[in-house]
């Protein structure tokens, strides 16, 4: 029987089913994208509950390690009448001090910082306020392309190339030290905070231009005065997320921090951080030991600084978003 014997209402209810179809797809998608974001959300839940279960006995010395308990772990030790802080978890007497650690991933991610934020936001305003529209097509996915450069290859390429340049241009005692391994994590680092910047600057209303320039500014006068602090929240966030991509980072500061756990505030000479440790550690050394369980609060304890910082930070820039708008909600 053909559709025009059925009648208008077999049509109506078939185009209703159609449309119908669409809405069954989009909802199968829709709970495929929720069940995804869970199952996503529980497994990282999962590895914290796992973290801290592993890193819980240190809390607990006497159940783990005469030498493994919170003052010991960030207090000098006393050796030949020195006050001295040690990470030597093999020695006949084992030392779990953590400052060596901490300081050196701080002193590796400063001078990745202070290399990478200058010349990211530099890029970012260029691409942004002067570059033609053909070149800042080409430049910023050239440069966003640099994040997916393995970080293997860019620490073998700071230990075989950045690491003589280093020593050759300001005489450092260690080869492989804090400015080498900084400069390597610079290179992982720009792509972040280039790309946030540059999104944050060309997000500014082009009536804060426009308004700047009719009130008599020059287009310098109008991008320090106006656009940049207008765009300074986005490009704190492109700068915290390079401090947590500089400080996590592992391969590289293992191939060119030189990996010695020294307490020194001099970049020329080697340094060892969290990350590095935890990754040449972990794998050899004995499941439920006292040196095992201090890997795993390392682990823990990196997470806790770097939250907290994010934390403090976003803080910050909230409190600046607001100075900017004027609103205080």
């Amino acid at each position: 029987m053909s559709e025009a014997a059925l009648g208008p209402t077999s049509g109506a209810a078939r185009s209703l089913d159609l449309r119908r179809r669409p809405r069954r797809v989009e909802r199968i998608a829709e709970g495929a994208i929720v069940a995804v974001a869970l199952l996503s959300i529980v497994a990282v839940a999962l590895i914290l509950v796992f973290v801290g279960k592993e890193a819980l006995p240190v809390l607990f010395s006497a159940v783990v390690h005469e030498e493994v308990t919170p003052l010991a772990m960030v207090m000098p030790r006393a050796v030949n009448g020195h006050a001295m802080y040690l990470w030597q978890p093999v020695s006949d007497v084992p030392k779990y001090n953590i400052v060596p650690l901490f300081l050196g991933s701080l002193k590796v991610t400063i001078v990745a910082l202070l290399f990478a934020v200058p010349v990211s936001v530099a890029a970012a305003v260029y691409c942004a306020e002067y570059a033609p529209r053909r070149v800042r097509e080409i430049l910023k996915p050239a440069i966003e392309l640099m994040a997916g450069v393995p970080s293997v290859v860019a620490g073998f390429f700071a230990l075989v190339v950045l690491a003589t340049w280093v020593q050759s241009v300001f005489g450092t005692e260690h080869r492989l030290n804090a400015i080498v391994a900084g400069l390597g994590l610079a290179f992982a680092t720009c792509p972040v905070i280039f790309s946030v910047s540059e999104d944050a600057l060309r997000s500014v209303p082009q009536s804060y231009r426009t308004a700047a320039l009719a009130l008599g500014s020059t287009p310098t006068q109008a991008l320090l005065r106006v656009i940049l602090p207008a765009a300074v929240p986005g490009i704190g966030a492109g700068v915290m997320l390079g401090f947590g991509r500089a400080i996590g980072e592992t391969l590289i500061v293992v191939l060119a921090s030189g990996n010695a756990a020294l307490v020194d505030l001099n970049l020329g000479h080697s340094t060892r951080t969290v990350t590095a440790t935890i990754a040449q550690e972990l794998g050899e050394v004995v499941v439920g030991s006292a040196h095992y369980h201090v890997l795993f609060a390392l682990g823990a304890l990196l997470f806790l600084v770097t939250f907290v910082v994010n934390i403090l930070t976003e803080r910050a820039l909230h409190r600046s978003r607001q100075s900017l708008t004027g609103s205080k909600r």
